[in-house]
């Protein structure tokens, strides 16, 4: 028997449940079901442990019974050592599993190949990018905006941005999220694309209230992203 085996995982899930977390993680998470209730500082310590382990045979036999189970299949992947060359079969079958905001962007949190592999990771998120899948798309937009947000990469994510024509509402959420996070370090390359894009009205809307919501974004700034309010 391996040191974690499915049981095992179930068994140490069981034990970090909390009844009033599920119910809080509940109510942000409408629809989804088979939620267990284990804070997220539990899973990445978990998922680091599963990491360490034969990581590979732990994925091909994961289980995908609660959220969590989900969520630890994708930390685990981004705490394992290896390239996108090892990952990527594994990156393949996890990658549609997710079907809400919170595997998504804590997943991404943990998958880094980026940093290692920009340009590689780069073509491998453009199948996700041009995906019809609402949290296939999310999963690259939130790639983008955690790793390529840098001045070589920059005018790259704005122009993926702007392709995206789903009316999902988590993709246009992290279509907003990711052009804020553009005009935060980056305010005088993104301008332009604040006065002149594709995005729907409600996705450029709210991608204007984020930054002004931004603390990083001067009084003077906001009153003119303000102006561009359609």
């Amino acid at each position: 028997m391996r040191a974690y085996d499915n049981h095992w995982i179930k068994e140490q899930l069981e034990a970090l449940k909390e009844p009033e977390y599920q119910k809080f993680t509940a109510s942000l998470l409408p629809g989804v079901e088979s939620i267990l209730g284990v804070r997220l500082p539990k899973l990445r310590e978990l998922a680091k442990k599963l990491a360490k382990d034969n990581w590979k045979e732990y994925l091909q036999e994961a289980q995908d019974d609660s959220m969590e189970e989900i969520m630890l299949q994708g930390m685990t992947l981004g705490y394992a050592k290896g390239n996108l060359q090892e990952k990527e079969t594994f990156l393949r079958a996890f990658i549609p599993k997710i079907d809400n905001w919170s595997v998504c962007d804590s997943c991404c949190n943990s998958i880094k190949i980026a940093k290692e592999q920009p340009e590689e990771m780069w073509e491998f998120l453009q199948e996700y990018l041009h995906s019809e899948k609402e949290f296939e798309i999310r999963f690259a937009l939130v790639q983008l905006l955690d790793y390529y947000v840098k001045e070589e990469y920059l005018q790259r994510v704005l122009t993926e941005i702007d392709k995206i024509s789903s009316e999902a509402y988590y993709v246009e959420m992290a279509q907003a999220w990711a052009v804020s996070i553009c005009y935060r370090e980056f305010p005088k390359e993104t301008e332009p694309f604040l006065r002149e894009n594709h995005l729907n009205d409600f996705t450029h809307n709210k991608a204007l209230q984020k930054i002004t919501e931004s603390l990083k974004v001067s009084k003077a700034q906001k009153e003119y992203i303000r102006s561009l309010k359609r």
